[in-house]
């Protein structure tokens, strides 16, 4: 019998895995600081969006059962 992959927990609670394979992330800058963003930049950090390419092995390795 093998074994079992673990899961990365932080990479879990951050990162999505779409129906076609490609990785869901959120934008950085919306925690705080808020007033001086125009509402322009604050509505699209809002929406999520999908991972450059050179970065989604790391990602998929850290989430075996995605």
């Amino acid at each position: 019998m093998g074994y079992k992959l673990k899961t990365h927990r932080g990479a879990k609670k951050r990162f999505k895995i779409t129906g076609g394979g490609k990785v869901k992330r959120g934008h950085a800058f919306m925690r705080h600081i808020l007033t001086k963003k125009s509402r322009g930049t604050k509505r699209k950090l809002a929406k999520s969006a999908i991972m450059d390419s050179a970065d989604v092995a790391k990602v998929k390795a850290m989430l075996p059962y995605g």
